[in-house]
């Protein structure tokens, strides 16, 4: 529960593949009523658009490519597993 308010920040505000429907602002609010199915249609409306679609196709590329053999993060995680090996230190 308490990192959902920076996970809604990342998707709307950072990566832009998102909108907001509920609050703005982090607070530990444990009689909230839920969400309004007005500010639901909003959003609904608003993710119609391609720009978002486009951004997050763009990223879901850019994930592929990380994960495929040869990419980024396919590499610093044999590099990380690699260096467990190699460690000298027992867990």
């Amino acid at each position: 529960m308490a990192e959902q308010f920076f996970n809604a920040k990342l998707v709307t505000e950072v990566l832009q593949i998102g909108v907001s429907i509920g609050d703005v602002e982090w607070s530990v609010d444990l009689t909230c009523d839920g969400v309004k199915r007005e500010a639901i249609g909003r959003a609904v409306a608003r993710v119609e658009g391609e720009d978002m679609r486009m951004r997050a196709r763009e990223l879901k590329e850019k994930a592929n490519t990380a994960v495929e053999k040869g990419g980024s993060s396919y590499s610093d995680l044999t590099k990380f597993i690699e260096n467990i090996k190699a460690s000298k230190y027992e867990v």
